[in-house]
């Protein structure tokens, strides 16, 4: 027996396209589309405006007006203003600075001459050759100064020393007598005081007040209770009786 023959296959066809990528092909088609042939109009349109009207215009404005004016400015007003600027400057320098150069040369010429050199000759003279013989003379007589200063110095130096060793040994010999008339004299008498007043007088007047706490402490207070309050309490009743009193 034959076999049956295998069943033909299938062509699958392209599988329906989801809704979202429809939803976007439309929005596309109606926003993007008019917005590139808006843009491609306005380009073809400033490509025609600038080839021309633009262009010709700019080229007419600089042939025909930048270019004149600009020559007439620098033929009527620049070249004139150069030329004015070079006569003023020659002006100011040969009839101004010129002059000035030379007169300041001239004062200081005479400056130098009349004053400086002069002055130079007399300070020279009168000053500097007096004041340099008086210090040759005088140089001796100013190391001998120095010499007999320092001299005097180291002296009084050493005299110095020699008091402040005497000043420092009285001082000591002064507080080691002053301490010693304090131990022989004064602490005798303050350790006798301190010794009496430990063991007589301290202790006495302790005696004395507990005697006073036995004996007339108890008495005053019996008195005032028995005699002084009941003497005070009837004259203040019978003053408030007699109406002398409220």
């Amino acid at each position: 027996m034959l076999d049956p023959p295998p069943p033909a296959p299938q062509t699958a066809g392209p599988p329906p396209a989801p809704l979202l990528v429809v939803v976007a092909r439309g929005i596309a088609l109606i926003v993007v589309v008019p917005l590139r042939l808006a843009w491609e109009l306005a380009a073809a349109v400033g490509r025609w405006l600038h080839r021309w009207l633009l262009a010709p215009t700019g080229r007419f404005l600089a042939r025909w007006l930048l270019r004149p004016l600009g020559w007439l400015l620098r033929h009527l007003l620049w070249v004139p203003l150069v030329w004015l600027g070079r006569g003023l400057g020659w002006l100011s320098r040969m009839l101004v600075w010129v002059p000035l150069v030379w007169l300041c040369r001239g004062l200081a010429w005479l400056a130098r001459t009349v004053v400086w050199v002069p002055l130079a000759w007399l300070a020279y003279h009168l000053i500097w050759l007096p004041v340099r013989w008086l210090a040759r003379l005088l140089a001796p007589l100013g190391r001998l100064l120095v010499a007999g200063l320092a001299v005097v110095g180291r002296w009084l130096a050493a005299v110095g020393r020699v008091l402040l060793h005497v000043l420092g040994w009285a001082w000591w010999a002064a507080g080691r007598l002053l301490w010693w008339c304090y131990v022989f004299t004064l602490r005798p008498f303050v350790l006798g005081a301190g010794w009496l007043w430990r063991h007589a007088v301290r202790p006495a007047g302790r005696a004395i007040a507990a005697a006073w706490r036995a004996t007339v402490s108890p008495a005053v207070r019996w008195v005032r209770r028995a005699v002084a309050d009941p003497v005070r309490q009837a004259t203040r009743e019978a003053l408030t009786a007699l109406g002398l009193r409220r």
